[in-house]
């Protein structure tokens, strides 16, 4: 099993890989781009990239020698064609320095990235909300090595993928991106706070009355305002519980931790954490909790007694049973035995 982790800077990459971090992906804004289409996003985030195709160089070097790989993050949901010809370009410098994959959203610049086959890995990004087989397939004939499944896709769904196309790699969250909306269908961008912010953390005034006219009672009254309490507690999850962390300093937020086992067993090869635009901190505190957890699976740990352990690393029992934040809630009151023959 794999850890998969983000960057924005080269500096990031020796600390993250030595924390346990097998692969790397980060994004790039070169000033081609800009020159030619100003902010238009590269890779889905305006923040949290390399700035230039020279730091991209000195990322490709600094993960090989770290033993990690790198991946350029070009998961914008579709591109004009103009773009296509300057991603074009991008990929084919990044492949004259040894890059080692792209993850790619849009099945038109994976179409137009075919001459480069070979030379370079193909991820499908989860932006592609690629979540059954006949689409999985479709995309392994289009040239993809890899696909990276969409947070809403359960374990039942991850593994019978895995086992279903093992001539693909399959890539599934563990930490940290809890948005609830489906970001494959999402259109919308995420400013910073002072604009906004995210349109999905939006509070929006509203008022209830009945169709007939009267006042509501007190009973409907009270069932509205739990209804938007529990609205509320789930949205503070999913959004990493308010962005608070333990006393040592590790994050709280959506978590698949618990379910390493039954991903590495089914065949999934690795895992991902979001959060490219995340203090170097805060990545670091992730890798080395994803890392704890699948070292102690590979040292043949049970799976019970391996998933209280994931839960106690942030003693966050509590904040794991209410399943707000959890990827994969069925694993919580699942104790079918896990098998190690399949693990990667």
């Amino acid at each position: 099993m794999r850890i998969t982790a983000p960057i924005s800077r080269v500096d990031e990459i020796a600390p993250l890989a030595a924390a346990g971090a097998d692969e790397l992906y980060c994004g790039v804004v070169p000033r081609e781009w800009v020159a030619r289409h100003g902010n238009a996003m590269v890779s889905r985030r305006i923040f949290g990239n390399l700035e230039s195709l020279a730091a991209l160089e000195q990322a490709v070097a600094a993960a090989h020698a770290a033993g990690a790989t790198l991946a350029l993050a070009l998961n914008a949901q579709h591109y004009a064609a103009a773009q296509l010809e300057l991603l074009h370009e991008l990929v084919a410098a990044y492949a004259a320095m040894g890059g080692d994959a792209v993850i790619v959203g849009d099945a038109a610049l994976l179409g137009a990235l075919s001459d480069l086959r070979g030379r370079l890995r193909i991820h499908v990004s989860s932006l592609a909300a690629c979540r059954n087989r006949e689409a999985a397939a479709l995309y392994r004939d289009l040239g993809a090595d890899r696909v990276i499944l969409p947070r809403t896709v359960n374990l039942a769904e991850a593994t019978a993928l895995a086992g279903a196309l093992p001539e693909l790699e399959f890539e599934a969250f563990m930490l940290y991106d809890g948005c609830v909306f489906e970001e494959g269908a999402c259109h919308t961008l995420h400013l910073p706070g002072q604009l906004g912010g995210p349109i999905c953390l939006d509070r929006y005034a509203s008022a209830v009355q009945r169709v007939d006219g009267r006042p509501l009672t007190a009973a409907e009254a009270a069932r509205l305002a739990h209804n938007d309490a529990c609205r509320e507690q789930w949205l503070w999850h999913r959004f990493s519980c308010g962005f608070n962390v333990t006393p040592e300093g590790d994050p709280y937020g959506p978590c698949g931790l618990c379910a390493l086992p039954n991903l590495a067993a089914g065949g999934v090869t690795a895992v991902k954490i979001a959060g490219r635009e995340a203090p170097t901190a805060r990545k670091l505190r992730s890798v080395r909790l994803v890392a704890r957890v699948r070292d102690r699976w590979r040292d043949g740990v049970g799976v019970t007694a391996l998933r209280d352990y994931a839960q106690g690393l942030r003693d966050a029992r509590d904040l794991c049973r209410c399943g707000y934040m959890c990827y994969y809630p069925e694993v919580l009151d699942d104790e079918t035995p896990v098998p190690r023959a399949a693990e990667s």
